[in-house]
């Protein structure tokens, strides 16, 4: 039987289908644009169009699959559409799916995330949920133009602490899980990297790593958010769903520091000082 990778081309599918792929697994990579995935995965995948808003996509991609890599697209803040995603997986003999969660979403009811796995609990689908802390692809990736531009940080965390972890990591747990589904049955993990830091000490992290003095700015949660929208011209319900994950971050739940990834992997998770220096090329 096959695993099925949802959001394939994302930060952590990718990671999750190479990670698959090293284990001998069979993959089925699912994501909009079929071409996109052939590209850049060759014929080593089964590549299908998966859309969660089209009820007609769910079969073709579901076919022959007994695992699943489940993830929310960045663009759906609402919970609810992915449930019928969800009761279309009851349909088959699903051993196991590994849900792309949130570090601390079990004690707060407010990101979609919580819903998500909630209903996949209440359906009776065997579950792994991974609840990462934040991604250090979010710095190379959407806040890397201000590091590039203007040689800022412009995030509003305030003087929280962050313990990132290296998407490439939490592919790799994810992998694991779906890896071993009997094993990893009806259970959840939190995983991290292995330092807590703030913003201050991320610019110098990069300042060193680049060669270029970068500052954090440290704006309030509306100018950030207006700039996010109005001068990058990113989605309103996503910026939303940043300005709310930020404000968790202040109130300290980002700051936490596992060994979760440790346990699954039996490997020690990436500082933010390697990423960066393996990935300079996101912040010159």
């Amino acid at each position: 039987m096959k695993v099925l990778v949802t959001g394939a081309l994302g930060n952590v599918g990718k990671f999750v289908v190479k990670e698959l792929i090293a284990k001998g697994e069979q993959v089925v990579a699912g994501d909009i644009d079929i071409t996109k995935i052939k590209s850049l995965f060759g014929d080593i995948v089964s590549a299908v169009k998966l859309d969660f808003t089209d009820k007609k996509t769910f079969d073709e991609a579901l076919k022959e699959v007994d695992r699943v890599f489940l993830m929310r697209p960045p663009h759906l803040g609402n919970p609810e559409d992915l449930y019928p995603f969800i009761d279309a997986m009851r349909s088959y003999d699903i051993k196991l799916v590994s849900f792309l969660s949130l570090m601390g979403v079990e004690k707060n009811p407010l990101p979609p995330h919580y819903k998500i796995e909630k209903y996949i609990e209440k359906v009776g689908i065997p579950y792994a949920h991974v609840r990462p802390g934040f991604f250090m692809q979010n710095l190379s990736g959407i806040h890397s133009v201000e590091i590039i531009e203007k040689n800022e940080i412009f995030i509003p965390a305030g003087r929280s602490k962050t313990s990132f972890i290296d998407a490439a990591d939490i592919g790799l747990s994810i992998a694991t899980l779906l890896h071993e589904p009997e094993k990893y049955k009806n259970t959840a993990h939190t995983i991290t990297g292995p330092e807590s830091l703030d913003y201050y000490q991320i610019a110098e992290i990069l300042s060193d790593v680049t060669g270029k003095k970068i500052i954090y700015r440290k704006p309030g949660f509306l100018k950030y958010r207006s700039y996010y929208i109005k001068k990058r011209g990113l989605d309103k319900n996503y910026v939303n769903v940043t300005v709310a994950l930020y404000f968790m971050t202040r109130m300290g739940t980002a700051k936490m520091v596992t060994d979760g990834f440790y346990k699954i992997t039996g490997k020690q998770p990436r500082t933010f000082r390697e990423f960066a220096n393996e990935n300079v090329d996101y912040f010159i």
